[in-house]
């Protein structure tokens, strides 16, 4: 699950460092929020496998 935060955190991090104004460019746009994403399914799926493996 620290993985998963770290990703978010990274990604919201990146869409933050973007030179561009108002976040409009490539770390704004696309690789942000693509490693914002990845980073929410990686908890889902950290938090679906824990309650698969105590079912």
């Amino acid at each position: 699950m620290f993985i998963g935060i770290g990703l978010i955190l990274l990604g919201f991090t990146l869409i933050w460092l973007d030179p561009e104004p108002h976040g409009r460019g490539v770390l704004g746009l696309t690789i942000g929020p693509l490693v914002t994403l990845s980073g929410f399914i990686f908890e889902f799926y950290a938090i679906f496998a824990k309650t698969e493996d105590n079912a």
